[in-house]
Parts: C-alpha cells; sequence; structure tokens
C-alpha cells in the first residue's frame, strides 16, 4: 500500500523574516493539506507595557528593519490620539512624504529583487540563478534601475529621519525636523528617473500577465473579501481615511473610522503558528477572510488617486475582468501601480508650499486613555492601538501587523496551488517553488513577527505515514 508523506519547505525564500510551508500527500500521492507557518514568537505586544507612550513610535519600529517607517508613523498616529490633539500641517506633509519613500523603497525592493526571478527567469529556472544576482546577470539595465529606484526611496526616508534604516523622525505631535530645501530640490530632481523605471515594472508585469493569463487563472485565483484605507473620493490612501471592507464583487460591506476596528475585525489564534489570524467579524471565522495590501487596496478603492496610476488602474481592471480579478498573481501588477501612485504622490509633496515649513509639532500632556493608529504599510494595513494609565504608561498594546490581515488568505493560496501543481508525489523544486511564490505574492514581513539570526538553509524532508524518513533534499 502506498504511504502518505510530508513536505515541509523551511524556510521560504525570497521574503523578509522566516515561515515553513508544510504539505501533507496523501497515499495517492495527492495534496491532502497544506499550512503556512509562521515560527517564532514576536512578544512586542507584552514588552511595551510600562513604557512611557511616547518611546513607543522609537521602539515598535524595531519590530522590523523594512518596515520601520510603517510602525512609526502607526504609533506616532496612537499617540497623537491619546493627546487628543491635530497635528500642524507641514508635520503631517512631511510624515506623508516619509510614509510615500517607505512605499517606494518597499515596492522597489519586492518587485526588482524578490519576484523578479520567478518573472524573469521563470518558476523552473536553476535555483543557483534563480534569484537577484541571476537577474542581475541576464537583465542587467533592469536590475541596476530597480537597485536605483530603491535607492531613492530610502533618500526620502534619510533627507528627513537622517538615516535610511530605523529613522528619527514622527513623535507625538508631529516630527523632529523640517525638510531643508536643499534637501527637497534634490529629491524633486531624481524623480525623472525614477518614473522611468516605474514604467519599465509597470510594461514588464503588464506583459507578463498577459502572456501567462492562463496559468494566472489557475494560481490561487479565488473569491475574498479585500480592505484598505480610502479618501472621501474612494481612493485608497496610504496615511489617513476611513477603513473599508468590500466583497468578491467589489460591493462595499463596511466602511468605519479606524478607531472602532475591534467592533469589525476580530483576532482568531491557531496551534500552529504564532501569526494571529484576523477575521471580518459579520462573517465570522474562517469565513471572513478579507486580503490586504496592493491587491487589496486596488479592490477595495474607486479609483487611484493620482492620473498615471489611475490610468493604469483601467488597464489593469480591464486585464482582471478576464476571470483573474481575485488572482494572488496580480498582487505583482497591483504593486507596481501603487509604486507610480506613490511616485506622484510623492512629486505632488514636494512641490507643495508648505513643504520646508517650519511649524512641525505640538506639545501637549495627555488627554485620553486610548489611542488607535492606522495606516497602509506597503503589504497591507497596519494597526497600532495602545492603552495608557493616567502617568502616560503603556497598560495594554495590540498590534495587528498587515502580513497578520493576510494570514486566513496566505494559508488559503498555499493549498490552492500545492493541490494545482503538485500530483501523484511529484515534489520537483520547480513545483515547490510555485508554493513558495503564493507566499511571495503577498510579500509578507515575517520580521514583524519574529527575530532570527544567520541564514536557514532550505531542507525537505519526506516521511511515511509511520514518520520513517524516505528522503531528505536540502538547499544551502
Amino acid at each position: 500500500m502506498a504511504e502518505s508523506r510530508k513536505i515541509t519547505i523551511n524556510p521560504i525564500s525570497r521574503l523578509e523574516g522566516h515561515g515553513k510551508v508544510v504539505i501533507h500527500l496523501d497515499e495517492r500521492g495527492e495534496v491532502e493539506d497544506a499550512r503556512f507557518h509562521v515560527t517564532q514568537f514576536r512578544g512586542y505586544e507584552r514588552f511595551c507595557e510600562g513604557r512611557p507612550f511616547e518611546e513607543m513610535p522609537t521602539i515598535t519600529q524595531r519590530i522590523c528593519g523594512i518596515c520601520p517607517v510603517s510602525h512609526q508613523l502607526a504609533s506616532a498616529k496612537a499617540c497623537d490620539a491619546i493627546l487628543g490633539i491635530e497635528i500642524p500641517e507641514t508635520a503631517k506633509l512631511l510624515r506623508d512624504l516619509l510614509h510615500m519613500g517607505q512605499f517606494i523603497q518597499s515596492h522597489a525592493l519586492h518587485f526588482f529583487y524578490l519576484a523578479s526571478p520567478d518573472i524573469l527567469l521563470g518558476w523552473d529556472a536553476d535555483p543557483a540563478k534563480r534569484n537577484v544576482v541571476g537577474v542581475i546577470g541576464e537583465f542587467p539595465e533592469v536590475a541596476r534601475k530597480g537597485i536605483r529606484l530603491r535607492k531613492y526611496g530610502q533618500e526620502i526616508i534619510k533627507a528627513l529621519g537622517g538615516k535610511k534604516v530605523h529613522p528619527a523622525f514622527a513623535v507625538p505631535g508631529g516630527v523632529m525636523n523640517p525638510l531643508a530645501p536643499a534637501d527637497r530640490d534634490l529629491l524633486v530632481s531624481g524623480l525623472e528617473e525614477a518614473y522611468e523605471t516605474a514604467r519599465i515594472g509597470l510594461d514588464l508585469i503588464k506583459d507578463w500577465v498577459a502572456k501567462n493569463l492562463e496559468e494566472v487563472k489557475r494560481f490561487a485565483t479565488y473569491p475574498s473579501s479585500y480592505a484598505g484605507l480610502v479618501d472621501e473620493r474612494g481612493c485608497p490612501n496610504m496615511y489617513e481615511g476611513q477603513l473599508r471592507v468590500v466583497g468578491s464583487d467589489r460591493k462595499v460591506l463596511a466602511q468605519f473610522e479606524p478607531a472602532v476596528y475591534l467592533d469589525f475585525i476580530g483576532e482568531h489564534v491557531e496551534p500552529w503558528s504564532y501569526l494571529k489570524f484576523p477575521f471580518f467579524k459579520p462573517q465570522g471565522y474562517p469565513q471572513g477572510c478579507y486580503r490586504v495590501g496592493p491587491l487589496g487596496r486596488l479592490n477595495a478603492g474607486d479609483r487611484m488617486s493620482t492620473p498615471k496610476a489611475d490610468e493604469a488602474l483601467k488597464v489593469y481592471r480591464a486585464t482582471a475582468q478576464g476571470g483573474i480579478e481575485g488572482g494572488t498573481l496580480m498582487y505583482h501588477y497591483a504593486r507596481v501601480i501603487e509604486l507610480l501612485n506613490c511616485l506622484e504622490r510623492a512629486e505632488e509633496l514636494l512641490t507643495h508650499r508648505g513643504i520646508c515649513g517650519k511649524s512641525i509639532r505640538i506639545t501637549a500632556d495627555p488627554a485620553r486613555e486610548e489611542g488607535v493608529g492606522v495606516i497602509e504599510a506597503p503589504r497591507g494595513t497596519l494597526i497600532h492601538h495602545y492603552k495608557v494609565d493616567r502617568y502616560g504608561a503603556i497598560r495594554k498594546a495590540n498590534l495587528i501587523v498587515a502580513t497578520g490581515h493576510n494570514n486566513i488568505a496566505m494559508n488559503r493560496s498555499v493549498e490552492l496551488v500545492a493541490r494545482e501543481y503538485i500530483h501523484g508525489g511529484e515534489v520537483r523544486e520547480g513545483l515547490l517553488n510555485r508554493v513558495e511564490g503564493a507566499i511571495r505574492c503577498y510579500d509578507p514581513c515575517l520580521s514583524c513577527s519574529t527575530h532570527a539570526l544567520g541564514q536557514m538553509p532550505l531542507r525537505i524532508r519526506l516521511y511515511s505515514h509511520e514518520r520513517v524518513l524516505l528522503k531528505e533534499m536540502q538547499r544551502d
């Protein structure tokens, strides 16, 4: 009698942080179950207790070296709510500009460094070449421009916060430093090249989707709800707005102020993952699966807030109507449209009359015992919720990271791709890369859930139902 087997992919490659996928095969070699595990523990919510609330933007940005700006801004907004103030206009403009720098560098990093090997070299390419070094070797101009685009986003962050990672900038009540006119002019001068690279990326992914339309339709394409912040026009807004949840048909299920998120979002815990499973309360768990991030924001919004991105969205939607509205691979396409949108928004901010103003901070005593700060991080909606005592010390902190919102969806995507491509016990590397690719579409930042030291190999072990090791493969 044939034996059941278990396939373990540990860690998943080309994403931030460490996680694993476990696939169970039945006696016929067909997929019985597949799960995405986040394997390390994140303790920020607990060890922040007792700290003065004004320290939180500095502390929580250390959750991650990829997403520090996102955590700093969400935290600062939660602290503003505790102070009960509206920050000065210039401070808001500068925070928004810092945020655009984060989006530009993060989206460029994911598309040109992490996703491009699968897009440009193919799922089944030699793993030794299927990485950013291989892309540099075969597509040097695309790789060079992608690297420079990420650098441009980092230069925005550095101009405001003094350094590219963990900047000292957003604080309760505003920001620490004004933007110097010379720095503004330098950043404006870099926009032309940045737009050119975004256009290259957009053409690349548009052509790839057109050529691989049948696979895009098969690859973890399923109906779900979507969520993201929108402004009064219904456009995705990365810094503020109401939180909108839409169904698979893009009809609005709920739209509410982020401060009341607990009325609409619940958090479930599974024993096999350290990452929580948020869900849309009116639909329950796990039926209340919703997706955030680029795909979630584009599906939740009515249109884009800037002209070039809005034109790109029209082309995107014409393509998506071919049966791939819920296609997980469309995350890559949506991400590049957002990249273009953020460049346009950065240009608006850099040319705004108040961007170099000097009124950048308001000081005040705590006026409330609770504050919620919500922004759109590159990977999706990020929530910081603090409760303080009468001295301003943190009594309780609740953080829902973007990757958490997508946890149900990522598990669903992994199972769908595994069932689509793994049959008869065939486990060649290219098929397993497709399973990993389902996770990479979401660009999860597992560093927001864990901290790890060093680099782990990819090791795949096949066991019998009696837990006898049948075969082992390793990637260094």
